[in-house]
């Protein structure tokens, strides 16, 4: 029965020693007997010119042999004779005879251990594939955006082909059906924000200014970064896992074959409703998130509801409240045809389905608040 392990073991004979080999001499078992046959040649060589003799490799018990293993019997050989001795190889086939010859043109060593590289180098190369996927990934947002407004023109221009039973559909499930959460996150927000707030100007006795804190920041900041990250979690990882199981069932492909336009069918509507909801949702989070504010300030600071609202109407300009409204939009664009695209990337498996849903909210969230930091940069720049 032959062995299922690489070995060898040496011999002396008269004319000088033999390296008799067994096993199968393959990448996944050679690893254990590479530093043995580097001895083996480092003995040699240390064994005075005149003592050393001629050197027999035996392959003829080897039941098995790829690269690696012709590497090492090419390199045993190689390291014998530029130590002085005489090798001969005997008892190989006609095809471990052609791979120790390959290896011999090549001469290129299979360690096993990885090449160690400067470390700088390594920090050089992964920055520029970031950035290669980063451009790649940009590009294919743009172009899933473009293909989006292409079938929202040609619905302008035959509204008859707006498929509104879908797009009244979803409107239900990204924004009806996502109020509780948002109100009541945004409401713990306001409360939150107004207790922290009014726990530090207390040290200035500048309570009544936690009303102004408490108004900008959700009025201007917090209820549409907010509301995004809720949303991005919830409908654009449900618009990822719907389409990537569609994918996953080859409906998308019928679709095709029955000459439908995914994007029109599934994209467009999921963007549409979204698009026109998150307004929606931020104004209820405004609401929510200056009601968990002036909860907080009745309770702690005992400021009544009159005297909040109007220091809210003292504090709040209308742009204040429509720089809100206006970041809704676009964060919901950024949403949904992340959330699409990432779901007509999947690849036909479960396990795609959930790597491309957790890729979707991540890269959404991520979205989210560049975009949010851009809008707030170009709001001050221009003094809105």
């Amino acid at each position: 029965m032959a062995t299922e392990i690489a070995q060898f073991e040496t011999r002396e004979t008269a004319e000088g020693g033999q390296i008799v080999l067994s096993g199968p001499w393959t990448v996944r078992h050679v690893g254990g007997q590479d530093s043995s046959l580097r001895s083996v040649a480092d003995s040699v060589s240390a064994t005075p010119r005149h003592l050393q003799g001629r050197v027999v490799i035996d392959l003829s018990g080897v039941t098995a042999l790829d690269t690696a293993g012709a590497w090492m019997v090419h390199r045993t050989r190689r390291d014998l004779e530029e130590a002085g001795a005489q090798v001969q190889l005997v008892g190989a086939s006609e095809t471990h005879v052609d791979l120790i010859a390959l290896a011999l043109e090549s001469d290129q060593p299979c360690d096993v251990e990885p090449e160690q590289r400067n470390v700088l180098e390594l920090i050089a190369e992964r920055m520029g594939r970031s950035m290669v996927a980063l451009w790649s990934e940009l590009v294919a947002i743009l172009n899933m955006v473009g293909l989006v407004l292409v079938v929202i023109g040609q619905v302008i221009v035959r509204p008859r082909t707006l498929r509104l039973t879908s797009v009244v559909s979803h409107m239900e499930r990204v924004g009806l059906d996502a109020v509780p959460i948002v109100a009541l996150l945004t409401f713990l927000i306001g409360a939150v924000l107004a207790q922290q707030g009014a726990s530090q100007l207390a040290l200035f006795g500048a309570e009544v200014f936690t009303v102004n804190l408490v108004s900008i920041s959700i009025l201007r900041e917090l209820g549409v970064l907010i509301t995004a990250i809720i949303v991005a979690g919830r409908s654009g990882s449900a618009f990822t896992a719907e389409i990537g199981s569609m994918k996953v069932r080859e409906e998308i492909d019928a679709m095709r074959t029955l000459g439908m336009d995914p994007i029109a069918v599934l994209v467009a509507p999921r963007v549409t409703a979204l698009v026109l909801m998150l307004p929606v949702l931020t104004f209820i989070a405004d609401v929510m998130g200056l009601v968990g504010g002036g909860a907080v300030s009745y309770f702690l600071l005992d400021i009544s509801p009159q005297t909040y609202l109007q220091r809210v109407d003292e504090a709040v300009a209308v742009n204040t409240f429509l720089v809100g409204l206006i970041k809704a939009p676009f964060l919901a664009m950024a949403i949904a045809v992340i959330g699409c695209l990432e779901g007509m990337r999947v690849s036909g498996s479960a396990e795609s389905v959930g790597e491309r849903t957790t890729s979707s909210v991540v890269k959404a969230i991520f979205t989210v608040i560049v975009l949010d930091a851009l809008f707030a940069m170009f709001f001050t720049a221009v003094g809105y």
